[in-house]
């Protein structure tokens, strides 16, 4: 079992990776049974992904951004057993010109030195308005 420092590392490292838009990468920090969901009700983006899901959802986003990936910078972490919180940030310019920049927590939840889940809270009503309106 990991300690909840240990925790905090992987989560920070997650953004790091998903930082680079490397799907295969981010994929494989997950543990086989892992799942990623994502607050609000918009089609094509909210709800819970298993790791096919994740990855295809991800390889259709990666290609709007400017420089293949959306950056994620952690900005606070507290962990408690295998449950780690986190408070972050997103910056990315759109290859049609709109910047993405958008506040997060995050809700890890890790198994086995992997991650089992991960919950992503965020502003819906900007994501929809800079990939949908």
């Amino acid at each position: 079992m990991s300690t909840p420092e240990q925790n905090i590392e992987a989560a920070n490292n997650f953004a790091k990776i998903f930082s680079t838009g490397d799907v295969a990468q981010i994929l494989d920090t997950l543990h086989p049974d892992g799942t990623y969901w994502v607050s609000g009700g918009i089609e094509g983006m909210s709800g819970t992904y298993d790791k096919k899901g994740l990855g295809a959802l991800l390889s259709g986003v990666t290609s709007v951004y400017e420089n293949g990936a959306l950056e994620v910078t952690p900005t606070a972490a507290v962990a408690q057993g295998d449950r780690v919180a986190v408070e972050a940030t997103s910056y990315a310019k759109l290859k049609n010109g709109k910047v993405y920049q958008n506040a997060y927590h995050f809700l890890f939840e890790f198994r086995d030195g992997k991650i089992l889940s991960i919950k992503e809270y965020m502003d819906t009503k900007h994501a929809y308005d800079i990939f949908y309106a």
